[in-house]
């Protein structure tokens, strides 16, 4: 495998990753609990998701063809949280996710250096994945930290829990032994 295909095939985990975490954050929390917000100034779990379908589905769309900021984007109108219920929420979610994931599957190694546009400014394709992979994991790290915020004792950690570090790693090796 060459060094492009295996950048293509890593990227797609990682964007898979990251949005596991969003999903594990999001099945913990009931409705209202999506709006909750800090104060007035933050955002709640729910306009974060709107936030990221819009971003999603703007950037992704016609990818190598057209300016990733669409001008039909509303991006104001995705920071305001206008009560969605949870399916609602989780549909402009899933959907940003859903055209992102299908364009990153079709690209070719080919396309990792053409020249897309992002609010009319000039990006590697390498580049725009990578700041839209950056862009992902900040928004999905506010989810995880609100959820914990949220859930307290109740929150289900998403990977290795608190003072479990050992133990995990004893499983693991134990794995690779038998293996």
């Amino acid at each position: 495998m060459n060094i492009e295909n295996q950048y293509l095939k890593v990227v797609i985990e990682r964007f898979k990753g990251i949005k596991v975490l969003g999903d594990k954050t999001i099945a913990q929390l009931s409705e209202a609990e999506l709006h909750w917000k800090y104060n007035n100034e933050s955002n709640s779990i729910a306009v974060i998701m709107k936030h990221m379908g819009g971003n999603l589905v703007s950037r992704w769309t016609d990818f190598l063809t057209t300016d990733g900021e669409k001008e039909d984007r509303n991006r104001d109108g995705e920071f305001i949280d206008d009560k969605l219920s949870k399916s609602e929420t989780l549909a402009i979610w899933d959907k940003g996710w859903k055209i992102a994931l299908d364009t990153l599957h079709s690209l070719h190694p080919d396309d990792l250096l053409k020249t897309v546009y992002i609010r009319g400014e000039a990006h590697n394709v390498i580049d725009a994945i990578e700041r839209q992979l950056a862009h992902a994991a900040y928004h999905i790290g506010q989810m995880v930290y609100i959820g914990k915020q949220i859930k307290d004792s109740q929150w289900t950690n998403l990977s290795i829990p608190k003072g479990k570090s050992q133990e995990y790693l004893k499983s693991m090796l134990d794995e690779q032994k038998e293996n």
